[in-house]
Protein backbone atom coordinates (compact mmCIF):
# COMPACT_ATOMS: atom_id res chain seq x y z
CA UNK A 1 0.00 0.00 0.00
CA UNK A 2 1.07 3.31 -0.55
CA UNK A 3 -0.16 6.94 0.31
CA UNK A 4 0.30 10.68 -0.89
CA UNK A 5 -1.56 13.70 0.56
CA UNK A 6 -2.17 16.60 -1.69
CA UNK A 7 -3.48 20.26 -1.23
CA UNK A 8 -6.49 21.75 -3.79
CA UNK A 9 -4.60 24.65 -5.35
CA UNK A 10 -7.28 24.94 -8.25
CA UNK A 11 -9.65 27.65 -8.19
CA UNK A 12 -12.81 25.22 -8.63
CA UNK A 13 -11.00 22.68 -5.95
CA UNK A 14 -12.21 18.66 -8.05
CA UNK A 15 -15.13 19.78 -10.12
CA UNK A 16 -16.45 17.58 -12.50
CA UNK A 17 -13.98 17.61 -15.18
CA UNK A 18 -10.44 17.24 -13.12
CA UNK A 19 -12.85 14.59 -11.48
CA UNK A 20 -13.67 12.76 -14.66
CA UNK A 21 -9.65 12.91 -15.69
CA UNK A 22 -8.51 11.81 -12.47
CA UNK A 23 -11.22 8.94 -12.48
CA UNK A 24 -10.43 8.03 -16.11
CA UNK A 25 -6.73 8.12 -15.04
CA UNK A 26 -7.51 5.82 -12.31
CA UNK A 27 -9.23 3.05 -14.19
CA UNK A 28 -5.82 2.56 -15.86
CA UNK A 29 -4.49 0.39 -13.42
CA UNK A 30 -5.11 -2.59 -11.72
CA UNK A 31 -4.75 -1.55 -8.23
CA UNK A 32 -7.22 0.08 -5.66
CA UNK A 33 -6.97 3.30 -5.69
CA UNK A 34 -9.25 5.50 -2.74
CA UNK A 35 -9.88 9.28 -2.80
CA UNK A 36 -10.07 9.68 0.76
CA UNK A 37 -11.19 13.66 2.01
CA UNK A 38 -13.62 15.31 4.76
CA UNK A 39 -12.94 11.81 7.20
CA UNK A 40 -14.53 9.80 4.18
CA UNK A 41 -13.21 7.08 1.50
CA UNK A 42 -14.05 6.54 -1.88
CA UNK A 43 -13.18 4.35 -4.83
CA UNK A 44 -11.30 6.56 -6.95
CA UNK A 45 -12.49 4.69 -10.21
CA UNK A 46 -16.37 5.77 -9.36
CA UNK A 47 -16.86 9.08 -10.29
CA UNK A 48 -19.89 9.77 -8.11
CA UNK A 49 -17.51 8.67 -5.18
CA UNK A 50 -15.42 11.29 -6.06
CA UNK A 51 -17.98 13.89 -6.70
CA UNK A 52 -19.47 13.33 -3.82
CA UNK A 53 -16.85 14.28 -1.64
CA UNK A 54 -16.91 17.97 -2.44
CA UNK A 55 -12.98 19.33 -2.36
CA UNK A 56 -12.57 22.42 -2.34
CA UNK A 57 -9.71 24.96 -2.62
CA UNK A 58 -6.83 24.52 0.12
CA UNK A 59 -8.78 21.08 1.00
CA UNK A 60 -6.16 18.06 1.52
CA UNK A 61 -6.80 14.50 0.53
CA UNK A 62 -5.28 11.45 0.26
CA UNK A 63 -4.19 8.69 -2.81
CA UNK A 64 -3.98 5.04 -1.59
CA UNK A 65 -2.91 2.62 -3.88
CA UNK A 66 -2.68 -0.77 -3.28
CA UNK A 67 -1.97 -3.73 -5.52
CA UNK A 68 0.28 -5.16 -8.30
CA UNK A 69 0.74 -1.64 -10.04
CA UNK A 70 0.23 0.58 -6.81
CA UNK A 71 3.78 2.91 -7.75
CA UNK A 72 2.78 3.22 -11.28
CA UNK A 73 -0.80 4.25 -10.29
CA UNK A 74 -0.17 7.02 -7.26
CA UNK A 75 2.74 8.45 -9.72
CA UNK A 76 0.24 8.95 -12.83
CA UNK A 77 -2.07 10.51 -10.62
CA UNK A 78 0.40 12.47 -8.99
CA UNK A 79 1.63 13.31 -12.28
CA UNK A 80 -1.71 14.25 -13.57
CA UNK A 81 -2.62 16.40 -10.39
CA UNK A 82 0.23 19.04 -10.72
CA UNK A 83 0.15 18.65 -14.72
CA UNK A 84 -3.23 20.28 -14.66
CA UNK A 85 -2.65 22.24 -11.68
CA UNK A 86 -5.10 20.99 -9.27
CA UNK A 87 -2.93 20.03 -6.22
CA UNK A 88 0.52 20.39 -4.71
CA UNK A 89 1.98 17.59 -2.71
CA UNK A 90 1.29 18.21 1.05
CA UNK A 91 3.73 17.11 3.30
Amino acid sequence: MMERTFKVIAENGIHARPATNLVTQAMKFKSDVWLIANNRSVDMKSIMGVMSLGIYKAATFTIRTSGEDEQEALEAITNLLIKDNLGVIYE
